[in-house]
């Protein structure tokens, strides 16, 4: 079976179940996707399928992309990325074939989602790392927000490798491990996740099965 799919972030929204309880989940719109390529061992090494997801305008493709979705007949696709399958499954799927949200996942299945955070610029370190700062109670003349000293000039004359200083803030590729989907609407190509996923609204969004095991949680009476 395939391992994942491709969709957008929508927002997050709060849901109630039979007994009251609220869950807050983020809304996805996944799929439906396009299968554009497939990657087989004989010929790459691997087995996967290559989907494509959003339909992109022909004037917006450079010359090379344009040949390439004419080459395997396939409307062109504003996004690409592959998922790994099993070998044996790998027939079951041909290229042009549609993939929907439902064919890939079920409520309850354990996922695993990949996005890219929000950008934040250059950041100091209060921001960036949650440094402390001087205090700010009454008498303090120092209302500082850098964060001291960064080395020593003895041992190891220079500042290491990791230190938390200012920088670059967000707008990195992050995964969101095992997160449970709480419903399904294959209508609206919409799958809800319980918790936050990362990105804002609008960012594309990689959905695949967990790599972890379940785990069920036990009670204590």
């Amino acid at each position: 079976m395939l391992s994942g799919i491709l969709g957008k972030k929508a927002g997050m929204t709060t849901l109630f179940d039979e007994y009251g309880n609220a869950h807050n989940v983020t809304v996805i719109v996944a799929g439906p996707c396009t299968v554009v390529n497939k990657r087989t061992l004989e010929k790459d090494g691997y087995a996967a399928l290559q989907l494509g997801y959003e339909t992109e305008k022909q004037k917006n493709l450079i010359k090379p992309a344009e040949g390439y979705f004419r080459k395997q007949n396939v409307a062109p696709q504003k996004y690409l990325r592959e998922f790994r399958i099993d070998k044996s499954a790998l027939e079951t799927y041909q290229i042009g074939q549609e993939i929907k949200v439902e064919t890939v996942f079920g409520k309850g299945d354990f996922v695993d989602v990949t996005g890219t955070t929000k950008g934040r610029g250059f950041a100091g370190v209060m921001k960036r790392w949650n440094f402390a700062g001087f205090p700010m109670t009454r008498g303090t003349h120092f209302y500082r927000r850098h964060p001291g000293s960064i080395g020593n000039r003895e041992w190891p004359g220079r500042v290491m490798k990791g230190k938390k200083m200012a920088g670059h803030y967000g707008n990195e590729q992050v995964t969101i491990q095992h997160l449970r989907i709480y419903k399904i609407d294959p209508k609206n190509n919409l799958i809800y996740v319980e918790g936050a996923v990362p990105g804002p609204a609008g960012e594309l969004i990689e959905i695949r099965k967990s790599v972890k095991k379940a785990v069920k949680h036990k009670h204590k009476h």
